[in-house]
């Protein structure tokens, strides 16, 4: 069962690909209509690939959790893959709405970063440990990657709009921005290529250190280690040594991960520059030339609208019951219930903005950026690095 559950994954992986492409050439297809409101035969068959690739991966969800007899959410692995599986089940809705290929040109790549950096952690099934042995598990996790899922469809709908309208010929502030988004996005890559070519060589540096339980334990490190646990002992002196050591507070073989990827990231956009000689926003640009703005700012605005009370739902309401529950209090003040807050009061602002001082167009395109922004930062640094109760979910 648990060798079908990947196979089903690794599919829709491909499919996901390959409908990419579809898109793609939907897009540079001469003869589709001049603003891309519809969608031509390069489009159809897109969008019947990804929906081919979204049953298989609901087919591994499925069979995962039989496998594991409750819900594949517990682990970072897991919780990322059903992340992407929501997303695309979220595009193709709203592709059916609004028939916008576009859409499906910048989605797909953002499942497949998802599933390929969900990839790099862990696939084990284990078994749950105390707190999470509980049906919330499945009403909090899953109604809370579905709510995050529908509004990362506002980032894809806001970095659309921002290619086609800025002005990447000139080197201003927004030009600037969106660069650096892009660059964040390739430091996933990164994450994923330098991950998969250490793991593939079997890298292993170990220490031995105390946690702040005082609970002695045995760091295994699979990337070379530029930072150390607090206090640690390096038990492989013949691997490469730390330079510097981290606070308790940080989980320094997740910061380390972090760096690495960000210097991976930096390679790759380095390499990307010397061969195409212009900014990825400057070369993503020709992808949007038939895009509507009015229609791609309502699909924005939309998935917001729906994505922000599921979100409240699950990643607020439903988590506090649990933690009632399961700790005898609703709130803490744990680094991700504070995330969890700063996202929903960030989606709360957006709509504030957008229905009643009339954001509209790039000010709330900026607004869906920035709020993906904060949830992947949720996804991977507060996940990662900072040391909390939920400290499980980046196992």
């Amino acid at each position: 069962m648990v060798a079908l559950s990947g196979n089903l994954l690794f599919i829709a992986f491909l499919l996901y690909l390959v409908g990419t492409a579809f898109f793609a050439g939907s897009i540079k297809d001469k003869k589709a209509r001049e603003k891309d409101h519809g969608p031509n035969k390069w489009a159809k068959i897109g969008v019947t690939i990804a929906i081919a690739g979204f049953i298989c991966q609901v087919g591994y969800f499925i069979t995962r959790w039989v496998a594991a007899g409750h819900a594949p959410v517990s682990n970072l692995f897991e919780f990322t893959t059903f992340f992407g599986m929501c997303l695309v089940g979220a595009f193709i809705v709203i592709y059916f709405v609004y028939k916008l290929p576009a859409l499906g040109l910048f989605t797909l790549p953002v499942a497949l970063l998802l599933i390929g950096y969900a990839a790099m952690f862990p696939r084990d099934i284990t078994p749950l440990v105390p707190s999470l042995q509980s049906n919330w598990l499945h009403i909090h996790v899953t109604t809370a990657a579905l709510g995050q899922a529908i509004l990362a469809i506002s980032f894809v709908a806001g970095l659309i709009y921002l290619i086609k309208a800025v002005d990447h010929t000139k080197k201003t502030k927004e030009a600037i921005w969106l660069e650096v988004v892009l660059f964040g996005v390739v430091c996933t890559l990164g994450f994923i290529i330098i991950s998969s070519v250490f793991g593939a060589t079997g890298y292993k540096s170990e220490f031995h250190w105390i946690d702040n339980n005082n609970v002695e334990e045995t760091l295994e490190y699979h990337l070379p280690a530029l930072v150390g646990p607090h206090e640690g002992e390096h038990l492989t002196p013949d691997k490469f040594s730390p330079l510097v050591e981290t606070p308790g507070i940080i989980n320094a073989k997740k910061l380390n991960t972090v760096l690495w990827s960000l210097f991976t990231g930096v390679i790759i956009y380095l390499l990307f520059r010397l061969f195409v000689r212009k900014r990825m926003t400057l070369a993503l640009q020709p992808l949007t030339k038939r895009v509507n703005l009015d229609l791609v700012d309502e699909v924005g605005y939309r998935s917001v609208l729906i994505g922000f009370p599921v979100f409240t739902l699950g990643a607020l309401i439903f988590a506090m019951i649990w933690a009632q529950i399961a700790w005898s209090r609703f709130w803490g003040w744990d680094p991700k219930e504070v995330w969890a807050l700063i996202t929903w009061l960030f989606y709360a602002a957006y709509l504030h903005l957008r229905l009643s001082k009339g954001w509209h167009g790039k000010k709330s395109a900026w607004l869906g950026v920035i709020g993906f922004i904060i949830i992947i930062f949720n996804l991977i640094v507060v996940n990662l690095v900072i040391a909390g109760l939920h400290s499980y979910a980046g196992s």
